[in-house]
């Protein structure tokens, strides 16, 4: 017999512990966790978010996953979840670490060269577009949304430029594209039909005053016409 918790409500956490499934955080998170303990709970409020607004969506795209830690938060809401990053790196990170019970497919992407293969009804990309270059941004866009089905969803998370000032050097590395409001509202709209836009600050997100606000989350609707038509 293994160890028995007082309550035995808890068990549960024992009977996982003795099964082997005990997991460990993804490359990123784990930096996080050791560096700024607080911002794992900030990228998964930005992965809550997202999962409750594509709840019930039948096939959904995240581009930029990283270490994909928070993505299985998206798995609990939605049928299915195809995930992209550029760098080999994290994505042998994430495959080593995929769990059978919480799988999703996993592959390098490199959006600027093209689009997924699939058909896709949501996408969403968190912290991606900062480090797209502005003269790179309606390719990165167009290449993303030629995957959708055009009554789809799609969100992208983003810091805000005036948070810039307050953020470490590890969080402003590679950012080469940061917007205020007005300008993430207006790269939305070249491409969907209909825009909202929700200011977060640490783990909350609200509709408050977007200068004070230390990250957007902007979600559209409806693709205006097929990107590469």
């Amino acid at each position: 017999m293994g160890d028995r918790t007082r309550e035995p409500q808890y068990q549960r956490c024992v009977q996982l512990r003795e099964a082997g499934r005990v997991d460990r955080l993804g490359l990123m998170s784990n930096q996080g966790w050791h560096d700024d303990p607080k911002r794992l709970l900030f990228t998964l409020a930005r992965y809550k978010f997202v999962a409750k607004m594509l709840s019930g969506r039948k096939n959904v795209l995240e581009v930029g996953c990283a270490d994909a830690f928070g993505t299985r938060v998206v798995v609990q809401e939605v049928q299915h979840v195809t995930a992209t990053d550029f760098d080999p790196v994290f994505i042998a990170d994430v495959q080593e670490r995929m769990d059978e019970e919480w799988a999703f497919d996993c592959f390098v992407h490199d959006m600027l060269s093209g689009p997924v293969s699939g058909s896709f009804d949501a996408a969403y990309a968190l912290d991606v577009i900062e480090h797209i270059a502005p003269a790179q941004e309606d390719l990165f866009l167009r290449n993303l949304l030629a995957s959708l089905v055009p009554d789809s969803v799609v969100i992208l998370g983003t810091p805000s430029r005036a948070s810039e000032a307050y953020a470490s050097p590890p969080s402003r590395e590679g950012h080469v594209n940061l917007k205020d409001a007005p300008a993430l509202r207006d790269l939305m709209e070249r491409y969907l039909k209909h825009v909202f836009l929700f200011s977060m600050n640490d783990e909350v997100v609200h509709t408050g005053f977007y200068p004070m606000a230390h990250y957007y989350l902007a979600l559209g609707c409806q693709v205006k016409e097929r990107p590469n038509g």
